[in-house]
């Protein structure tokens, strides 16, 4: 039970912050913003999915895979905004 209760935050921080980063890709277009945002977006969804689980705390591969995809969106976009410099 303390779990889905710690899940829960992290999901709804996820998706805070995840909307706080689209708010300034709208107002700037900055590409690094937009990839902040979606990834947070996507991390909030997975940590909601595993609430799904029996046992949230053991993980599933395609949970992991998604969290790796969030990771390399990110350092994809820090390589992009630094290259094009």
């Amino acid at each position: 039970m303390f779990e889905g209760f710690l899940l829960g935050i992290i999901v709804c921080a996820s998706l805070v912050a995840g909307t706080y980063f689209l708010k300034f890709w709208r107002k700037t277009r900055d590409v690094l913003f937009l990839a902040f945002g979606m990834a947070f977006l996507i991390e909030g969804l997975n940590r909601a999915a595993s609430l799904l689980l029996e046992e949230p705390s053991r993980g599933h591969v395609a949970l992991y895979l998604l969290r790796l995809l969030c990771y390399l969106l990110i350092l994809g976009a820090i390589i992009n905004k630094n290259r094009r410099r």
